[in-house]
């Protein structure tokens, strides 16, 4: 028999065990309780940031895995400025972020990222503030990148 695969997306530490998981998980005869416990252990530090969250279970001898994923850059990037969404307009500026702030974002985002140096991953997360029209240190993202790459910010 072929292991189910269960995935959701949830918010850090907060798994529950009603939808995605609960009812996936239940009929598969294993205990709901302690993978759902599991989920919120590995999650935790994601707390208010959706995590997308994958269950493996083998029906035959019970044994299950739980692989967290890293949550989406965007998400990340809001959780940093402690805002709620992006910018509704392209003219609107959504908030402001620090270039240490995007440091932990690319921290956080370093295994699912292409870059090999630190200010490849930040130019990375730039390149995501440009897109969400948040500004790094008070100028455009673009123009943060740009000085990166000149040399005039030292990452």
């Amino acid at each position: 028999m072929a292991d189910a695969i269960i995935n959701g997306l949830i918010e850090g530490g907060k798994a529950t065990n009603g939808a995605p998981f609960g009812p996936a998980l239940g009929p598969l005869g294993v205990n709901v309780a302690a993978i759902i416990d599991e989920i919120n252990k590995k999650t935790q530090a994601f707390e208010g940031v959706k995590v997308p969250v994958k269950v493996i279970v083998n029906p035959s001898t019970k044994k299950y895995t739980v692989e967290v994923g890293a949550p989406p850059t965007s998400a990340l990037i809001l959780k940093e400025i402690g805002i709620q969404k992006g910018a509704k307009t392209k003219d609107e500026v959504a908030g402001n972020i620090t270039i240490e702030q995007v440091k932990n974002v690319a921290k956080a985002k370093e295994s699912k990222m292409y870059g090999n140096s630190m200010k490849e991953r930040v130019n990375q997360i730039l390149g995501t503030c440009k897109s969400m029209n948040v500004t790094c240190e008070g100028i455009n993202a673009k123009e943060m990148i740009a000085k990166i790459k000149s040399g005039e910010v030292k990452v």
